[in-house]
């Protein structure tokens, strides 16, 4: 099969899941077929589904992620020491392990064709994420406190595992506890990425955007705390920090220079 009738394929397989989708039609153009399909893989409840349709959908998936363009560490020049800052889309990204910005209930989000990073993983990992984040989840047996971090398999994006971490909520000024919780986010996945033999992560910008974490005082965070944690441990993690907004990058960019410039 070509792409677009893959395409068209697992939209009909997710439409005949569900009593609710009988009489949709599928669109003619290729990218309201691209939203459609997102959508359904968004909403869908984590459960199984046969071979037939992972393998399809494992194959559209990877092409889609090739024709974006993959980038690599080798692509990428350091800052400063083992810290790379790269602008674009994490899911791009091959390396050990991306770091997702996770809710609380930590199967992803819902909200058809949503902007949140949450999203993009899960949509473009394929529909085995969610179960398998289900399956841990269940296993717990409660929501995933914030500053924790859990790990699973990549599946079709181009990376080794995806960390999964809930950041604080900023809902007034931020406190001193706000401040600690984001600092255990990135120290939890450092040594959960440690532990599974990760040489290179990518973080996202924890808990800013809808979680409302000041851009400034969160990146000071992140560097600030990935930066002991090597000292601290002596790991030679290699370090990407991804941002996607044109503030974050200009923020990241003086930190870690003002940071090479203290080495010298």
């Amino acid at each position: 099969m070509k792409q677009a009738e893959k395409r068209v394929f697992l939209i009909k397989r997710l439409l005949d899941e569900d009593r609710c989708y009988r009489g949709m039609e599928i669109p003619a153009d290729a990218v309201e077929q691209t939203r459609m399909l997102r959508s359904l893989m968004n909403v869908r409840r984590p459960q199984g589904i046969d071979t037939e349709f992972l393998t399809v959908q494992d194959e559209y998936l990877r092409q889609e992620i090739e024709d974006a363009g993959i980038t690599r560490l080798a692509d990428l020049e350091p800052v400063c020491g083992d810290f790379y800052l790269w602008q674009g889309d994490i899911t791009r990204l091959e390396c050990g392990a991306i770091v997702n910005a996770a809710n609380s209930g930590m199967t992803g989000c819902y909200v058809p064709c949503h902007a949140c990073i949450d999203n993009c993983i899960h949509t473009f990992a394929g529909i085995q994420l969610r179960l398998d984040c289900a399956e841990l989840m269940e296993r717990q047996g409660h929501e995933e406190p914030t500053g924790q971090a859990k790990i699973t398999l990549g599946y079709n994006l181009p990376c080794d595992y995806v960390l999964h971490t809930v950041g604080p909520i900023i809902a007034g000024r931020v406190t001193p506890e706000d401040e600690r919780l984001l600092a255990s986010c990135y120290r939890s996945c450092l040594e959960l990425a440690e532990r599974n033999g990760v040489e290179i992560i990518a973080f996202c910008c924890i808990s800013t955007g809808v979680f409302h974490f000041p851009n400034q005082r969160a990146a000071e965070i992140a560097v600030e705390t990935v930066g002991q944690f090597k000292a601290e441990t002596g790991s030679e993690m290699k370090v990407i920090f991804n941002v996607f907004k044109d503030l974050d990058l200009e923020i990241y960019r003086r930190l870690l220079t003002e940071n090479r410039a203290a080495e010298i």
